[in-house]
């Protein structure tokens, strides 16, 4: 995989070179959260506006257009379900907010903190159910059928982490199964619909639901590295929340591997107590362990384990795209 540039403005200029080839679809993705995200009292349909502010780059619908774009072509059922993939997307990003008491999501103030963590939650559940409306909207239950099962695994990880706060003795095949659910689970779904409904064979639908997978793990573990190292006005949402929360994410569980037993000991018990100072007393040990060097590399790994999986299509404009997005997520700033 060629290297990418990873200066800021190269970065915010790529995705809409990647997303070329779909950007009618994508601009019809919008037009569906206009006409479905509408509500007739003011506060919900402020509250829902506002929600979707805080979204990100569109990576999960753009995933579902070109995955089926690089199959065989799109239809209407494409755009349904690349819209549904978002809203599922956008509220648990809501949701995570609230578990992590974060307070910043796109240099926007988020939900729990514009109104309070209980208005948060409810417009969470209120995407989550608009989404598997319009979800049931296609003619066969494998939509519905799919998202459903994606969003019990991605609740399932995220149990799973909320389980291993504190728990400094995690190992990497532990958490790379975490990550598989909480994020990946939803990039792999994005993926197989794509190809579904483009009439793909079994195996190439496989095929791109691992490319799906690969790149969702790639994709946490490089948003892992941000929450340690990151810079929030850059990043523009908090960070340091994993390690507020006593989450062990891929670097601190490396870090860990290699100090001496009794180091180890005393920076778990400052990793417990210390509040928010955990980003200040990890960052000498940065330098001195190959904590963040690993993480990037294995960040890498995934990425191409996803282009890989890309053998099985045809060469096109949208598999290009696909490739490029596996460059991004290692590659991002933010």
């Amino acid at each position: 995989m060629k290297e990418a540039a990873t200066d800021r403005g190269t970065m915010s200029q790529l995705l809409p070179e990647l997303y070329a080839p779909i950007q009618g679809g994508l601009h019809q993705v919008e037009e569906v959260f206009r006409d479905v995200l509408r509500s007739k009292h003011p506060f919900v349909d402020d509250l829902v506006r506002y929600g979707f502010r805080l979204g990100g780059k569109r990576m999960r619908p753009a995933l579902v257009l070109l995955s089926g774009l690089a199959c065989a072509g799109l239809g209407p059922t494409h755009v349904v379900l690349a819209a549904a993939v978002e809203m599922i997307h956008t509220a648990s990003l809501i949701h995570d907010d609230v578990l992590d008491e974060a307070t910043m999501r796109r240099h926007l103030d988020t939900v729990n903190v514009r109104w309070d963590n209980e208005t948060s939650v409810l417009l969470g559940d209120y995407l989550f159910a608009r989404a598997l409306c319009l979800a049931s909207s296609v003619d066969d239950v494998f939509a519905c059928r799919e998202l459903n099962n994606a969003s019990r695994i991605m609740c399932e990880g995220e149990l799973r982490q909320v389980e291993s706060r504190g728990d400094y003795g995690l190992n990497e095949d532990q958490y790379y199964d975490i990550i598989r659910g909480k994020t990946a689970a939803l990039t792999a779904i994005c993926c197989r619909l794509g190809a579904h409904y483009a009439g793909a064979d079994a195996d190439v639908e496989d095929a791109l639901h691992q490319y799906g997978l690969h790149l969702g793990v790639s994709f946490q573990i490089t948003d892992d590295l941000l929450d340690v190292l990151g810079d929030e006005a850059k990043v523009g949402k908090s960070l340091g929340t994993d390690l507020l929360k006593q989450k062990s994410t891929l670097p601190v569980i490396r870090l860990l591997e290699q100090l001496p037993p009794e180091v180890r000991v005393k920076l778990v018990a400052q990793l417990g107590a210390c509040g928010p100072r955990q980003r200040e007393i990890l960052r000498p040990y940065w330098d001195s362990t190959d904590a963040i060097a690993y993480a990037r590399e294995k960040a890498v790994v995934f990425s191409q384990l996803a282009a890989q999986q890309l053998d099985i299509l045809a060469p096109s404009q949208a598999r290009d795209s696909l490739m490029g997005l596996a460059e991004f997520v290692v590659s991002r700033q933010h």
